[in-house]
């Protein structure tokens, strides 16, 4: 597993999507399932930019694990967000036998976050909400992040700022680089 985490805006989606594209692997965006499957009062509440529990984000995260082999190789896109969705996945992933190949951290400035999602054109991409997810992000990240480094786990900060040609360099060489770890 491939795990991409970063703020809303900096280029998970693209990056991790480019990567499970020229790797062969599924590509599975946490956030393309939520707004697939969420209905009622909670999809209005997330188009509202707020986040779900934690409960029903994992809820959607099983589903789509029960999709795939999870023994093969896959780009997770946006999860976990919360240290108790890290923890619920780790659990998963020892208990199914799946390895953590690295978790991509890609990293952006808020200033590019703001511009970049305003482009996008979201519903729930407004300045004040994208504000709130950054803070919030960056509240939530750092110990998700602690958390798997002291589990042994790779994680790489790339930098979300570049040109999408060379953060995918620097993306592959990060995973090529753990690759090569795990076999040594």
């Amino acid at each position: 597993m491939i795990l991409f985490t970063g703020v809303a805006g900096s280029g998970k989606s693209l990056q991790g999507r480019k990567l499970a594209d020229d790797k062969g692997y599924p590509w599975l965006s946490t956030g393309e399932f939520l707004r697939m499957v969420v209905a009622g009062e909670k999809r209005k509440q997330m188009l509202e930019g707020k986040l779900l529990s934690d409960e029903d984000v994992i809820a959607v995260v099983e589903r789509v694990f029960s999709l795939i082999d999870e023994t093969e190789e896959f780009v997770l896109d946006g999860f976990p967000r919360t240290y108790v969705q890290a923890e619920w996945l780790l659990t998963y992933a020892r208990e199914y036998n799946i390895n953590f190949s690295l978790i991509v951290h890609m990293v952006a400035k808020e200033s590019t976050v703001i511009e970049r999602l305003l482009k996008r054109g979201r519903q729930d991409d407004y300045e004040s909400a994208i504000k709130e997810r950054f803070e919030e992000y960056q509240k939530s990240i750092k110990p998700i992040l602690d958390y798997y480094t002291d589990e042994g786990i790779v994680v790489a900060d790339i930098n979300a700022e570049a040109d999408p040609v060379s953060i995918q360099s620097e993306i592959v060489t990060a995973l090529d680089q753990a690759y090569r770890s795990r076999e040594g």
